[in-house]
Order: structure tokens, then sequence, then C-alpha cells
């Protein structure tokens, strides 16, 4: 604070009594991603975490993930991180509607299974991956795999799935307005990302009614069970859980309702409350 004035932050500035670290620890992403340190964009980067992290009085974290991140490379004392999940718009279920409309565009087969991913950034969040987990599933030609998201080398990913046999399989349908649609006629979203600090994905699938597998590398991992956290992005033992999944139809609908029920804890109103508090703590 300074004078009667409290500056609060969602990006990198220098000197924030509160930073929000919504998009993780840019020296983490660049370890894990291996990029390249000679793009001068990244040291400006690293030297405005680095300050903003020091200097700011409170810092909020979007999952324990990333507030083991911070801790690690820059030394930051623990009490000064608080842990507020993201939250969502909490969404009612028209099932009826939404695979009346996609049946209409993809024409679906009622008793196909759906495994959706829903992101840009291919790389990074692991749709190599994706699709190679879904080409290896049981029962292949019942299932359809939607891949949703903006991607400038779609062209790799589309030709991957031709050469893994699951073309038909495969719709990629690039960026979409109705993303909830999707969400709600699925039955799995699976997101084997590298590095997500939280992805907020995560807890619409679940609002949505989704079984959802993702990595541990993923800030939203922590409001799973560990049954559903793959050790990477390509852990295979990912694709025998979803075998039995979608050969138990009454477990299947028993996790789905589990995660509806869980997502209910993370909306809009509760993260702002949680926010608020923080703010009122600095303040006084």
């Amino acid at each position: 604070m300074k004078g009667d004035k409290f500056y609060f932050s969602l990006e990198r500035i220098t000197c924030p009594d509160l930073y929000r670290a919504g998009d993780g620890v840019h020296k983490v992403f660049l370890d894990i991603e291996k990029k390249s340190k000679l793009n001068p964009l990244h040291p400006i980067y690293l030297y405005l975490e680095k300050r903003c992290f020091k200097r700011a009085s409170k810092i909020i974290a979007i999952s324990q993930m990333v507030k083991d991140n911070i801790i690690n490379a820059y030394e930051i004392n623990h009490n000064k991180i608080s842990v507020i999940y993201n939250g969502i718009e909490l969404k009612e279920i028209n099932f009826k509607k939404s695979i009346d409309k996609l049946s209409q565009e993809f024409s679906l087969n009622k008793d196909c299974r759906i495994i959706l991913y829903v992101g840009s950034g291919f790389k990074r969040k692991g749709v190599k991956e994706f699709l190679q987990i879904v080409s290896k599933l049981d029962n292949i030609h019942n299932i359809k795999a939607f891949v949703i998201g903006k991607e400038k080398n779609m062209s790799y990913y589309q030709n991957l799935a031709k050469e893994l046999s699951i073309k038909k399989q495969v719709i990629f349908t690039g960026p979409r307005e109705d993303v909830d649609d999707f969400f709600t006629i699925s039955d799995i979203f699976l997101f084997p990302t590298h590095y997500e600090p939280f992805g907020s994905v995560v807890l619409e699938a679940m609002n949505l009614k989704n079984v959802v597998f993702t990595t541990k590398h993923c800030g939203g991992s922590e409001l799973l069970d560990s049954e559903f956290i793959m050790q990477s992005a390509d852990d295979i033992s990912v694709i025998q859980k979803i075998n039995n999944l979608l050969e138990n139809s009454d477990k299947l609908e028993m996790i789905k309702e589990k995660n509806r029920f869980k997502s209910k804890q993370f909306s809009i109103e509760n993260n702002a409350a949680e926010t608020l508090k923080i703010i009122d703590e600095i303040i006084n």
C-alpha cells in the first residue's frame, strides 16, 4: 500500500501489494518445456517475475503446485502465499438439447462413447499424447474423440491421427463458441498437459459431468482422486483405466455425478469471497 492506495495485480508488475499468480511460474515453465533462454523476452519475464514475487506483500497461488513452484524457484516464504483455486460459472445441464444439436452436425451414433480435449496450445497441453492414448483404447470403433481449440500447426495433429489409424474417430473442430455442449455430451475429459498452473477446463468438465483425467503437472489435478492423476503426459496406465470405465456404465455415471457435486464448491462467487478476505487482511 502507498498512502491510501492499494495495488492489486493480475499481471507481472514490479510492486503490487497483492499478486495473483494466475500464469504459474515462468521459470518452471521454461524448464519443463525446455525453452531456449536465448529468446530476449524470457530474461525480461524472469526479471519481472522475481521482483514481483519478492516485493509483493501477499501472493495468491491458483494451486498448491504453483505455490510450491514459487517457493522452490524463488525461495519465497510459504506464509506469504495463499492458495485460492480458480472459480467457474456453474452451469445447468440440458443433455438432450446438446446431443440433438451435435448429433445433427457430426452424425453421432447414440451408443458411442465420447472423449474430449479442450484447449489451445496443443504441444504444451498434450494433444499428441491424447491422440496416442485414444489410439490404444479398446472398442475404438465405438468411440468419438473431439479435439477443440486453436492451433497453428493443426495439420501435424491431423496427420498424426491418420498415422495412428484413428482419423475416423477423431474430430478436430477448431475453436468453438459452444464448448459447453461438448462437455455436456462427453463421457471422459482427457487433458494430458505438460504444464498447466490450474486449468479451468478441468473444473468446467467436472461441472458438466465428465470423468476427468489429467497429469500431476496440472494444478486442477489437486481436485481429483489419485486414480485420475497421470504421472506424466504419456502415462499409459490411463489407457486401462479409461477402458474399464467405458465398460462399466454404473461406475462411469457415479464418478460423473461425484465430479459435478465437487465442482459446485468452486464458483466464481466463492473465489471472489476468498480473494476479498486476503485483500481485507492486507488493508487491515
